[in-house]
């Protein structure tokens, strides 16, 4: 039987608007995880949602010493502010919140319905009419200063420590805030956690650090964070820090290596099910960190987990605190039973493995309040002051 050139253009037309349609939904679908990938990082923001607008600012730090004891002749933290202070009866700020974001993130990705939107509203847990909410970005992040600034491979090598203190001199010395209601943070904004906890023990009365563990990055966790770095380094466009443009192999080595980690099997699955799909939003993903990312920017930002290790501080962490972990993430896998042992160090720790479902995205699910606001909403009322 021959078919008629008009027929088999009809049938082609046909699932040339079928494959575009399944496209299209493919695509929409895997904004609820592919954002997530690199440790919490390069979150989409999908608009502002309804809360106080944020003020930015800068906060220049004059002669920054390094725990390397290098020294910055001008170190500059950016940050965002929402809501407004208040002082108690005893003259300490009483409605301070620090959040802090992961690897490679600013933050403007608390700023999105996601996460901002379900939190600080009228009426909702972090309620910004009634909270100050301090966001930074972190040392080497997003508009502060980092490596791609110019000074390339001779930025001091910092550590989180570094950043945790900078953190500490923005919240204290520039908006002059003296205490902090609560202290919280994705993925290496949740090891930044557990630092502050041990760091500035009487500073806070509350802390959640969300996908994290509280001792130091080896095994697995370090492999995959060396290996990011070395894939960069060998690539030749690399050229000791100073390439002229990226050097994309390298980057794009590295980026494979990470992916492992932080997405969700079940939700890339879920999103993509055949291998046009799944090629096709490797694409994407690819093309999406090749312009955000910067190759030295990527370096440090990796490097400066090596000296983490809260495991022997955790007795001196005073305020309640509720460590947030989900069963499908790669990074913090459960069955180390790391977080079990070392939670009984911290004198009022609680630690919380969500299981997983529909709704968790692996790694990302540390910035689904959907998931967990409401063990935040406990936190909160169990450590208010009478």
């Amino acid at each position: 039987m021959i078919t008629s050139p008009a027929v088999i253009f009809s049938r082609a037309f046909f699932h040339f608007i079928i494959a575009s349609i399944m496209s299209i939904i493919a695509s929409i679908m895997q904004k609820k995880f592919l954002a997530f990938f690199l440790l919490g990082s390069l979150t989409i923001v999908q608009g502002q949602a309804k809360f106080p607008a944020p003020v930015e600012g800068d906060y220049k730090i004059k002669n920054f010493e390094f725990e390397s004891k290098e020294v910055l002749p001008e170190l500059n933290i950016h940050y965002a502010t929402v809501g407004t202070p208040h002082k108690g009866k005893d003259g300490k700020v009483d409605n301070a919140v620090i959040i802090m974001h992961g690897t490679t993130g600013s933050y403007n990705g608390f700023l999105g319905d996601r996460f901002g939107g379900k939190l600080f509203g009228a009426g909702q847990t972090l309620d910004a009419t009634k909270y100050f909410i301090i966001l930074v970005d972190a040392i080497g992040h997003g508009k502060s200063s980092k490596p791609s600034n110019g000074l390339h491979m001779k930025f001091p090598k910092y550590t989180y420590n570094d950043m945790v203190r900078a953190d500490y001199l923005l919240v204290s010395d520039h908006l002059k805030v003296n205490h902090l209601r609560l202290v919280m943070g994705t993925s290496m904004g949740a090891m930044h956690t557990w630092v502050w906890g041990y760091m500035y023990p009487d500073f806070m009365d509350a802390l959640m650090p969300l996908a994290s563990l509280p001792v130091e990055i080896a095994g697995r966790n370090r492999s995959m964070r060396k290996m990011a770095i070395d894939l960069i380094e060998m690539d030749p466009e690399w050229k000791d820090g100073e390439y002229t443009s990226q050097p994309k192999v390298g980057l794009t080595g590295a980026m494979s290596s990470l992916m492992f980690m932080t997405s969700s099997p079940l939700q890339a699955q879920k999103s993509a099910p055949t291998r046009e799909l799944a090629e096709a939003a490797l694409a994407r993903t690819k093309e999406r960190y090749l312009t955000a990312l910067d190759a030295n920017d990527m370096i440090y930002a990796f490097d400066a987990s090596r000296f983490y290790n809260p495991q022997p501080f955790l007795s001196k962490i005073k305020a309640p605190l509720f460590a947030i972990n989900s069963a499908d993430d790669a990074v913090n896998p459960p069955e180390l039973g790391i977080m079990e042992k070392e939670i009984t160090k911290v004198a009022k720790g609680k630690y919380i493995l969500l299981p997983i479902t529909d709704k968790t995205s692996g790694h990302g699910t540390h910035s689904n309040p959907d998931i967990w606001g409401n063990y935040l909403k406990e936190l909160m009322e169990s450590s208010e002051k009478k």
